[in-house]
């Protein structure tokens, strides 16, 4: 198939950034930071308030996607193992659609464990061996997320992070050293299948970049 200057240099973009991204916000940052505080030292009664607990992030997860807890719950612990308590979420919609190269769009709220709640829009392309449309829910949990104003940028998926439980699928994003983990109902080979990003923006846009 031959293809037209403007998509090999689309194709030539996103393995760049897909690469870029992957080497300079490596998901072992975000576990560093976070699993230790779960896992190998005591947490802190401030670190437990700022932060949500593994029950607390099952059960949200669980309500709003509608499936199975358990499932939720098996995809949660290994996101708690991973990079340890999240200390915000979304819970959104999304749907897009991709032949080899495709398209993501989404909107939800975002909610912060100290109260605050805002609306949120992300679009981003996808390059790979995925093809078709989903639409869907999508809950998020957001690590490390210090002012809630630093989700407002790209997140490169991170290469080798996706997990599959029966029909649904969880994958990490991360830049610097905030990471998100997008928990997501029905998309099939499309999660793990594909490189690209997800760009947060505070309005809606048409366009994935």
């Amino acid at each position: 198939m031959n293809l037209s200057l403007p998509t090999k240099t689309l194709i030539a973009f996103l393995f760049t950034l897909g690469a870029g991204g992957c080497a300079t916000a490596p998901a072992t940052d975000s576990t560093q930071a976070q699993t230790a505080p779960a896992t190998n030292l005591p947490v802190t009664e401030q670190a437990t308030h700022d932060t949500y607990d593994k029950d607390a992030s099952a059960r949200a997860a669980a309500d709003f996607l509608g499936t199975s807890a358990e499932k939720v719950a098996e995809l949660i612990d290994r996101a708690f193992k991973d990079h340890g308590r999240p200390n915000a979420f979304i819970r959104g919609e999304e749907g897009g659609g991709a032949l080899a190269v495709g398209v993501r769009y989404g909107h939800g709220e975002l909610i912060t464990k100290s109260g605050e709640s805002r609306r949120i829009y992300w679009q981003g392309p996808s390059l790979g061996l995925d093809a078709g449309a989903n639409a869907g829910k999508v809950f998020m949990l957001i690590y490390n997320l210090q002012d809630p104003d630093l989700i407002y940028q790209r997140f490169p998926g991170v290469a080798g992070s996706a997990y599959f439980v029966g029909g649904m699928g969880m994958s990490y994003n991360s830049t610097q050293k905030i990471t998100i983990a997008p928990i997501r109902v029905g998309v099939g080979i499309r999660l793990g299948a594909n490189v690209g990003y997800m760009h947060f923006t505070r309005d809606p846009s048409w366009i994935p970049f």
